[in-house]
Protein backbone atom coordinates (compact mmCIF):
# COMPACT_ATOMS: atom_id res chain seq x y z
CA UNK A 1 0.00 0.00 0.00
CA UNK A 2 1.60 3.25 -1.18
CA UNK A 3 2.55 5.94 1.49
CA UNK A 4 -0.23 9.27 1.37
CA UNK A 5 -3.05 6.29 0.45
CA UNK A 6 -5.05 8.63 2.90
CA UNK A 7 -5.68 10.92 -0.37
CA UNK A 8 -9.19 10.66 -0.78
CA UNK A 9 -9.33 8.99 -4.53
CA UNK A 10 -11.02 11.37 -7.21
CA UNK A 11 -14.73 11.94 -6.58
CA UNK A 12 -14.56 11.42 -2.68
CA UNK A 13 -12.83 14.76 -1.83
CA UNK A 14 -16.61 16.23 -0.75
CA UNK A 15 -17.55 16.08 2.90
CA UNK A 16 -18.54 13.01 4.49
CA UNK A 17 -20.57 11.53 6.92
CA UNK A 18 -18.65 9.95 9.76
CA UNK A 19 -19.93 8.52 12.90
CA UNK A 20 -18.87 10.01 16.41
CA UNK A 21 -15.32 8.58 17.39
CA UNK A 22 -13.89 8.84 20.89
CA UNK A 23 -10.48 10.29 22.00
CA UNK A 24 -7.85 8.06 22.66
CA UNK A 25 -7.70 6.10 26.37
CA UNK A 26 -5.38 7.67 28.86
CA UNK A 27 -1.89 6.39 28.27
CA UNK A 28 -0.54 4.71 30.91
CA UNK A 29 3.12 4.76 32.15
CA UNK A 30 5.26 2.13 31.06
CA UNK A 31 8.28 0.37 32.67
CA UNK A 32 11.64 1.57 30.65
CA UNK A 33 12.54 -1.31 28.67
CA UNK A 34 15.49 -0.69 27.17
CA UNK A 35 18.35 -1.37 29.13
CA UNK A 36 16.76 -4.38 30.54
CA UNK A 37 17.79 -7.85 29.67
CA UNK A 38 14.52 -8.59 27.05
CA UNK A 39 15.83 -5.43 25.63
CA UNK A 40 19.50 -6.74 25.33
CA UNK A 41 18.27 -10.09 24.14
CA UNK A 42 16.07 -8.69 20.98
CA UNK A 43 18.32 -5.61 19.79
CA UNK A 44 20.50 -7.83 18.07
CA UNK A 45 17.94 -9.59 16.33
CA UNK A 46 16.65 -6.16 14.82
CA UNK A 47 18.90 -4.95 12.34
CA UNK A 48 15.74 -2.95 10.44
CA UNK A 49 15.36 -0.35 14.18
CA UNK A 50 19.18 -0.03 14.17
CA UNK A 51 19.00 1.24 10.76
CA UNK A 52 15.94 3.21 11.25
CA UNK A 53 16.85 5.14 14.15
CA UNK A 54 19.26 7.14 12.78
CA UNK A 55 17.35 8.37 9.49
CA UNK A 56 14.32 9.14 12.20
CA UNK A 57 17.42 11.60 13.94
CA UNK A 58 18.70 13.17 10.68
CA UNK A 59 14.62 13.86 9.41
CA UNK A 60 14.32 15.32 12.11
CA UNK A 61 16.63 17.40 12.38
CA UNK A 62 15.87 18.62 8.93
CA UNK A 63 11.84 19.09 9.53
CA UNK A 64 10.57 22.49 10.08
CA UNK A 65 6.92 22.66 11.53
CA UNK A 66 5.72 24.91 8.41
CA UNK A 67 6.44 22.01 5.74
CA UNK A 68 5.05 18.68 4.53
CA UNK A 69 5.87 15.87 6.81
CA UNK A 70 8.15 12.45 5.91
CA UNK A 71 7.08 8.80 6.24
CA UNK A 72 8.47 5.98 6.99
CA UNK A 73 6.69 2.55 6.66
CA UNK A 74 6.86 -0.35 8.86
CA UNK A 75 4.23 -1.97 7.67
CA UNK A 76 5.66 -4.96 6.74
CA UNK A 77 8.72 -4.83 9.55
CA UNK A 78 9.02 -7.76 11.63
CA UNK A 79 7.36 -8.43 14.89
CA UNK A 80 10.71 -8.23 16.70
CA UNK A 81 11.05 -5.11 14.96
CA UNK A 82 7.78 -3.51 15.41
CA UNK A 83 8.11 -4.23 19.23
CA UNK A 84 11.41 -2.62 19.07
CA UNK A 85 10.31 -0.12 17.40
CA UNK A 86 7.27 0.38 19.77
CA UNK A 87 9.33 0.35 23.12
CA UNK A 88 12.15 2.47 21.98
CA UNK A 89 10.06 5.31 20.85
CA UNK A 90 6.97 5.12 23.62
CA UNK A 91 3.80 7.05 23.69
CA UNK A 92 3.96 11.01 24.53
CA UNK A 93 1.46 13.73 25.27
CA UNK A 94 -1.18 13.71 21.80
CA UNK A 95 -3.21 10.82 20.34
CA UNK A 96 -6.84 10.65 18.91
CA UNK A 97 -8.24 8.70 15.46
CA UNK A 98 -9.42 10.69 12.19
CA UNK A 99 -11.88 9.42 10.07
CA UNK A 100 -10.80 9.31 6.46
CA UNK A 101 -12.74 9.48 3.38
CA UNK A 102 -13.47 4.99 2.31
CA UNK A 103 -13.88 3.93 5.62
CA UNK A 104 -10.57 4.10 6.75
CA UNK A 105 -9.43 5.12 9.85
CA UNK A 106 -6.37 6.65 11.52
CA UNK A 107 -4.82 6.03 14.83
CA UNK A 108 -2.43 8.19 16.00
CA UNK A 109 0.21 8.57 18.67
CA UNK A 110 2.80 10.91 19.20
CA UNK A 111 5.98 9.04 20.73
CA UNK A 112 7.87 10.25 23.40
CA UNK A 113 9.89 12.39 20.62
CA UNK A 114 7.90 15.30 20.05
CA UNK A 115 7.15 15.75 16.41
CA UNK A 116 7.82 12.17 15.85
CA UNK A 117 4.82 9.91 15.31
CA UNK A 118 2.74 6.17 14.99
CA UNK A 119 -0.05 6.46 12.55
CA UNK A 120 -1.56 3.08 12.06
CA UNK A 121 -4.74 2.90 9.36
CA UNK A 122 -7.61 0.51 10.08
CA UNK A 123 -10.13 -0.48 7.05
CA UNK A 124 -14.25 -0.59 8.17
CA UNK A 125 -13.90 -4.05 9.71
CA UNK A 126 -10.83 -3.28 12.08
CA UNK A 127 -8.29 -4.67 9.75
CA UNK A 128 -4.46 -2.98 9.92
CA UNK A 129 -4.02 -1.46 6.40
CA UNK A 130 -1.35 0.52 7.33
CA UNK A 131 1.26 1.31 9.94
CA UNK A 132 3.61 4.17 9.60
CA UNK A 133 6.03 6.52 11.41
CA UNK A 134 5.52 10.35 10.76
CA UNK A 135 7.57 13.46 11.15
CA UNK A 136 5.81 16.44 11.20
CA UNK A 137 4.10 18.70 13.16
CA UNK A 138 0.98 16.56 12.81
CA UNK A 139 0.26 13.04 10.47
CA UNK A 140 -1.07 13.88 7.61
CA UNK A 141 -3.73 12.00 7.78
CA UNK A 142 -5.42 14.53 10.49
CA UNK A 143 -5.28 17.61 7.93
CA UNK A 144 -6.65 15.18 5.40
CA UNK A 145 -9.55 14.17 7.29
CA UNK A 146 -10.51 17.94 8.64
CA UNK A 147 -10.24 19.20 4.88
CA UNK A 148 -13.02 16.36 4.12
CA UNK A 149 -15.50 18.46 6.76
CA UNK A 150 -18.34 20.58 4.83
CA UNK A 151 -16.92 23.83 3.29
CA UNK A 152 -20.02 25.83 4.27
CA UNK A 153 -21.97 26.40 7.08
CA UNK A 154 -25.78 26.01 7.05
CA UNK A 155 -28.11 28.06 10.16
CA UNK A 156 -31.47 27.69 10.56
CA UNK A 157 -34.01 29.40 12.73
CA UNK A 158 -32.71 29.76 16.36
CA UNK A 159 -34.67 27.99 19.31
CA UNK A 160 -36.77 29.41 21.75
CA UNK A 161 -34.27 31.36 25.01
CA UNK A 162 -31.49 31.51 22.24
CA UNK A 163 -29.56 34.83 22.98
CA UNK A 164 -26.12 34.91 21.45
CA UNK A 165 -26.34 31.76 19.30
CA UNK A 166 -27.29 33.55 16.05
CA UNK A 167 -23.94 35.99 16.01
CA UNK A 168 -22.08 33.80 17.41
CA UNK A 169 -22.93 31.20 13.68
CA UNK A 170 -22.74 34.18 11.68
CA UNK A 171 -18.96 34.91 13.07
CA UNK A 172 -17.86 31.55 12.60
CA UNK A 173 -19.57 31.68 9.18
CA UNK A 174 -17.50 34.80 7.98
CA UNK A 175 -14.58 33.36 9.56
CA UNK A 176 -15.00 30.14 7.68
CA UNK A 177 -14.95 32.19 4.14
CA UNK A 178 -12.14 34.30 5.16
CA UNK A 179 -9.73 31.99 6.04
CA UNK A 180 -6.29 30.83 4.30
CA UNK A 181 -3.43 28.38 4.89
CA UNK A 182 -1.19 30.64 7.44
CA UNK A 183 -3.28 33.01 9.11
CA UNK A 184 -3.59 32.96 12.68
CA UNK A 185 -6.79 31.18 14.26
CA UNK A 186 -9.57 33.11 15.16
CA UNK A 187 -10.75 32.21 18.47
CA UNK A 188 -14.07 32.34 20.80
CA UNK A 189 -13.98 32.11 24.17
CA UNK A 190 -17.00 30.57 25.57
CA UNK A 191 -15.39 31.05 28.94
CA UNK A 192 -15.92 35.00 29.26
CA UNK A 193 -18.97 34.57 26.83
CA UNK A 194 -22.71 34.41 28.08
CA UNK A 195 -24.49 31.24 26.48
CA UNK A 196 -27.54 29.66 27.45
CA UNK A 197 -28.00 25.87 27.25
CA UNK A 198 -30.48 26.62 23.84
CA UNK A 199 -27.56 28.94 22.79
CA UNK A 200 -24.85 25.83 22.93
CA UNK A 201 -26.97 23.03 22.21
CA UNK A 202 -27.80 25.01 18.91
CA UNK A 203 -24.61 25.40 18.12
CA UNK A 204 -23.61 22.00 18.49
CA UNK A 205 -26.00 20.72 16.44
CA UNK A 206 -25.40 23.11 14.26
CA UNK A 207 -21.28 22.53 13.82
CA UNK A 208 -21.94 18.71 13.63
CA UNK A 209 -19.93 15.80 14.71
CA UNK A 210 -16.75 16.46 12.57
CA UNK A 211 -13.96 13.59 12.17
CA UNK A 212 -11.14 14.26 13.86
CA UNK A 213 -10.51 14.20 17.74
CA UNK A 214 -7.24 14.64 19.30
CA UNK A 215 -6.29 14.63 23.09
CA UNK A 216 -3.23 16.98 24.28
CA UNK A 217 -1.48 15.97 28.40
CA UNK A 218 1.21 18.16 27.52
CA UNK A 219 -0.07 21.39 29.71
CA UNK A 220 -2.70 19.75 31.60
CA UNK A 221 -5.72 17.91 29.16
CA UNK A 222 -6.56 19.26 26.20
CA UNK A 223 -9.21 18.51 23.75
CA UNK A 224 -9.39 19.05 20.05
CA UNK A 225 -12.06 18.07 17.68
CA UNK A 226 -12.84 18.68 14.40
CA UNK A 227 -16.46 19.72 13.81
CA UNK A 228 -18.42 18.76 10.77
CA UNK A 229 -17.66 22.49 9.51
CA UNK A 230 -14.45 22.62 7.72
CA UNK A 231 -11.57 24.11 9.96
CA UNK A 232 -14.18 24.71 13.22
CA UNK A 233 -12.33 23.04 16.14
CA UNK A 234 -13.91 22.59 19.59
CA UNK A 235 -10.54 23.13 21.60
CA UNK A 236 -11.80 22.53 25.81
CA UNK A 237 -8.88 22.18 28.47
CA UNK A 238 -9.79 20.48 31.70
CA UNK A 239 -8.56 20.01 35.19
CA UNK A 240 -7.49 16.70 36.61
CA UNK A 241 -11.61 16.19 37.74
CA UNK A 242 -12.38 16.46 33.76
CA UNK A 243 -13.73 19.75 34.01
CA UNK A 244 -13.55 22.30 31.58
CA UNK A 245 -11.89 25.55 32.94
CA UNK A 246 -11.05 26.86 29.41
CA UNK A 247 -14.03 25.73 26.45
CA UNK A 248 -13.19 27.87 23.07
CA UNK A 249 -13.61 27.27 19.15
CA UNK A 250 -11.03 28.04 16.67
CA UNK A 251 -11.44 28.67 13.18
CA UNK A 252 -8.40 28.25 11.28
CA UNK A 253 -5.77 25.10 10.76
CA UNK A 254 -5.33 22.33 13.47
CA UNK A 255 -5.12 23.69 16.70
CA UNK A 256 -1.83 24.78 18.07
CA UNK A 257 -2.29 22.93 21.12
CA UNK A 258 -1.53 19.66 19.43
CA UNK A 259 1.31 20.88 16.86
CA UNK A 260 5.12 20.19 17.07
CA UNK A 261 7.50 23.47 16.65
CA UNK A 262 10.67 23.89 15.41
CA UNK A 263 12.27 23.55 18.98
CA UNK A 264 10.43 19.93 19.16
CA UNK A 265 12.25 18.32 16.30
CA UNK A 266 15.67 19.57 17.52
CA UNK A 267 15.42 18.20 21.03
CA UNK A 268 13.43 14.92 19.59
CA UNK A 269 16.75 14.45 16.99
CA UNK A 270 19.39 15.05 20.10
CA UNK A 271 17.94 12.78 22.37
CA UNK A 272 16.88 9.98 19.37
CA UNK A 273 20.44 9.80 18.72
CA UNK A 274 21.29 9.38 22.09
CA UNK A 275 18.84 6.50 22.39
CA UNK A 276 20.84 5.06 19.49
CA UNK A 277 24.60 5.71 21.06
CA UNK A 278 23.45 4.09 24.05
CA UNK A 279 21.63 1.02 23.03
CA UNK A 280 22.30 0.37 19.33
CA UNK A 281 25.68 0.46 19.16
Amino acid sequence: MKAGFWIAPEGEASAVAVNPIEPAPTIPKRAPFLGTPAAEDLIPRCARTAALLPELASALAAQRAGARGKLFDITDTGADDRKLISEALGEGEVGGVAALPGGVTAQIAESVFAGLWRVRFTDGEGRLVGDYLEIGAIPEAVREAARAASPDLLIGAPPEGAMNVMPVLAEIRERMAAWKPGTPAHVINFSLFPMTPEDMAFLQATLGEGPVRLVSRGYGNCRAVATAARGVWSVQYTNTMDDVVLDTLEIGDVPAVVLAADEDFADSSIRLRDIEDAYFR
